[in-house]
């Protein structure tokens, strides 16, 4: 039976002239700044981003956690838009590994309004400890992969630096963001202090994601990266994907967002299912089963029976485009969620 892999794009197959980078990288102990290709790595990462430096973790949730360890003390809290990603699907480490409070601020499309967000923020005092740091995600994954502007996360921003309160980037698909736009990536990476962005989702690398800030807020990250059993060795191994999907995977990004679009346009037409088309924005299509009397559970498994792999995430079923998922494999899915459809819908 044909599948069709729309869970995410975590899934997707890096090309074969990416893997074909590993035996020739270059190899070095990276524990002690050692391995060349990670270095190479790291300051392509930090130039592309507009940042002083970068430091190689395994994946974006070690990313994120280790950005907010690096940045804060047991005790501080932090604010979170309230259905993003270090909030909802990172195990809770915040909390459990840094003894940080969460103060949820609530968006439409992942974009909280500066307002909310300052009136969250307040001082350390004796009996409580106070706001150390802001995130945003950018592109936002519950809210259907989208987009904040550059002028959204500026104003979010400028209320922080008012109180002297340090911003996190949450980026893992900030390029998409860049593409979806046509904004250099430096247009929205200016608005934040640190960030983390995934070689291994729509740029398609085996393993990967990159912190980035100033190098002292680096040097932390790294001992907190060492605590975390995260100090790798012969890294370059992973590394020279990472530099092939920086200078090749980029610009490819416009297919994913434009599948997406495609595939949006036909599951739209199917009588019973929400779906929110301003929320398709990149490579993320999301939607409801509610009307048509079906648990989003259950018609996750009528699919996967169909050859088509999704999502439940969150309040929606979610689809994602990638690198490999071409124009027949979406007109596939769509006939096969107007199959499971008209074969499961109430009454």
């Amino acid at each position: 039976m044909r599948v069709v892999d729309l869970r995410s794009d975590t899934v997707t197959i890096s090309p074969r002239e990416m893997l074909e980078t590993i035996p020739g990288a270059e190899l070095g102990d990276d524990v002690y700044g050692e391995d060349c290709t990670v270095n190479e790595l790291q300051c392509l990462a930090a130039e592309r981003m507009g940042k002083e430096t970068a430091l190689l973790v395994a994946s974006g949730t070690m990313g994120n956690t280790v950005a907010l360890l690096a940045q804060t003390r047991r005790g501080d809290e932090i604010i979170l838009e309230s259905e993003c990603h270090i909030y909802h699907h990172e195990l809770g480490n915040f909390a459990s590994l840094g003894g940080l409070t969460p103060r949820l601020v609530f968006s439409k499309y992942g974009a909280p309004d500066p307002r909310d967000v300052e009136a969250l923020i307040k001082p350390s005092a004796f009996l409580s400890g106070g706001t150390a740091l802001v995130c945003m995600e950018n592109t936002h994954n519950r809210a259907g992969g989208t987009v904040l502007s550059p002028d959204q996360m500026s104003t979010v921003y400028q209320v922080a630096r008012k109180h002297g309160v340090r911003v996190h980037l949450d980026g893992a698909r900030i390029f998409n963001a860049a593409v979806a736009t046509g904004l250099d990536v430096k247009e929205f990476t200016q608005y934040t202090d640190t960030m983390i962005f995934c070689l291994s989702k729509g740029l398609g690398a085996p393993i990967g994601s990159l912190i980035l800030g100033d190098e002292e807020f680096i040097n932390k990250a790294r001992r907190v990266r060492r605590s975390m059993g995260g100090g790798m060795r012969k890294a370059g191994i992973i590394a020279a994907p990472g530099i092939y999907a920086l200078e090749h995977m980029v610009e490819r990004l416009r297919e994913d967002h434009e599948n997406a679009h495609h595939l949006a346009q036909g599951i739209r037409e199917i009588p019973g299912i929400e779906l929110d088309m301003a929320s398709v924005q990149t490579n993320m299509v999301a939607f409801k089963t509610r009307a048509l009397g079906i648990p989003h559970g259950e018609f996750v498994t009528a699919l996967s029976k169909l050859g088509v792999k999704i999502s439940e995430v969150g309040p929606n079923i979610r689809l994602v485009t990638h690198y490999g998922i071409n124009y027949n494999d979406i007109d596939y899915a769509v006939n096969a969620i107007h199959q499971a459809a008209d074969s499961n819908r109430k009454g």
